[in-house]
């Protein structure tokens, strides 16, 4: 296979074949401008940009992992932050295109690894890296074990070499996976520890991802709506708005109902990440041809493109259920949706029925009518019931998100708050007794 470069500035490009403990086997290691040549691994300065010719066959057994990176080489921007991304482009031998991944960076980095090509199981797999460092070349260069001292004294080794020599004998008593390395600060040799696993690492990708099961990250280059306190983090230059429930007669319906969201617009170029009391996490994309309803407590975040209001749940317009609202989004545009635990999405084509408290969200094309199911006499008076009091009954094609508890953030009803856990609200709320 080939791997290929470009840049809108000159870089530097190594390839660096790496061990099980994450580290070179010898200085022979690292390939590029200045030793092109190792063994199935070669460095090439074509005019359409710089390439890694790899063949997997010829690489020796002890090497497991080929690092493909790039560094500025000082005649153009500092950081490449200014200077824009990496964009990385694998073919086979056949010049069809196998992968491709652009790395950004957007702090004090002057140095990316790209993506690595790494051995599992006698299998030879890509992985999209993007991780950063502040030393250029060097810092690359050390922190995957080379030393780059340029001393040429003949005296006995020095403390870097007896650190380098005792990060080799700790290798045999550690985890197999505690393989991965922290960036490398001032020269000092990297940490170690299952956290710089990329199964830890920023996903890539612009507009809302998934980050883990419980956390999105939404790349920005515009505006995004997300609910109100639910940022945990952001790199970048961000901008945030309080919005409230947007909109006059909006805001009127939400104090009626304890429904709706508490919005913040962010604005900017950068990277956020939200979250809401370690919930999970999921994406929905609107084609624009059915509305999704939604709890407003269970609403993380949506693109702007996306439209909503907080309706009267069908069917639920009797005196006793007047309080029965929710959030209905439409639109094109994700959204990133919490659930308390794992849900189950059930297919409508029959009549579906759901705890009130557990259905988190349906198509909008379904009809929905509450249906009670105690009756009311002495001994529900007495506190005899079956705790199922009401339930909610869904009718035509469409689905249900169901999730395994009954006690979310707000409920099915009456879901206000900011990233922060809140009560069952609303007139049905008060008539369940939450």
């Amino acid at each position: 296979m080939t791997v290929t470069l470009a840049s809108t500035v000159p870089v530097d490009v190594s390839a660096l074949l790496l061990g099980r403990d994450g580290k070179v086997r010898s200085d022979s290691d690292l390939i590029f401008y200045n030793q092109p040549a190792g063994p199935g691994v070669e460095y090439r300065r074509d005019p359409g940009g710089h390439t890694i010719a790899i063949e997997p066959a010829r690489i020796p057994s002890d090497v497991e992992t080929v690092a493909i990176t790039a560094s500025l080489d000082g005649t153009g921007p500092s950081t490449f932050a200014a200077a824009g991304p990496v964009v990385t482009t694998v073919v086979d031998a056949t010049g069809d295109e196998y992968a491709s991944y652009a790395a950004h960076a957007l702090g004090s980095e002057n140095a990316l690894v790209c993506l690595e090509i790494y051995r599992r199981a006698d299998v030879w797999k890509i992985r999209a890296v993007g991780q950063g460092y502040i030393d250029g070349l060097a810092g690359l260069a050390t922190a995957f074990g080379i030393d780059i001292d340029d001393d040429e004294d003949s005296s006995p080794p020095t403390s870097t070499s007896t650190s380098t020599s005792t990060s080799t004998s700790t290798h045999h008593s550690t985890p197999p996976n505690v393989v991965s390395t922290a960036p490398v600060s001032e020269g000092h040799l990297p940490m170690k520890s299952e956290l710089f696993a990329p199964a830890h690492a920023e996903v890539p990708g612009s507009g809302i991802q998934k980050q883990g099961s419980k956390m999105c990250k939404v790349g920005m280059n515009g505006e995004i709506m997300a609910r109100a306190g639910s940022m945990v983090a952001y790199q970048g230059d961000l901008h945030f708005e309080a919005k409230g429930s947007g909109g006059f007669g909006r805001a009127v319906r939400q104090a009626l109902s304890g429904e709706g969201v508490p919005l913040m617009k962010v604005t900017g170029r950068g990277d956020l990440f939200l979250a809401n009391a370690a919930q999970d996490v999921h994406l929905i994309d609107l084609d624009g041809s059915d509305g999704l309803t939604i709890n407003g407590a269970n609403v993380l975040a949506f693109d702007s493109s996306l439209s909503y209001d907080v309706k009267r749940v069908q069917g639920a317009a009797s005196g006793g259920n007047a309080g029965f609202f929710n959030c209905v989004f439409s639109g094109r545009g994700r959204i990133a949706i919490t659930t308390d635990g794992i849900p189950v999405v059930l297919n409508v084509d029959q009549p579906t029925f759901a705890d009130p408290q557990a259905a988190v969200a349906w198509s909008s094309g379904l009809s929905t009518r509450v249906k009670k199911n105690d009756s009311f006499g002495l001994g529900t008076l007495m506190g005899r019931s079956t705790g199922e009091r009401f339930t909610l009954e869904f009718v035509g094609q469409g689905f249900v998100v169901v999730q395994p508890s009954e006690q979310p953030p707000g409920g099915i009803i009456g879901g206000s708050g900011s990233g922060e856990q809140a009560g069952v609200g609303g007139a049905l709320g008060g008539l369940l007794g939450r």
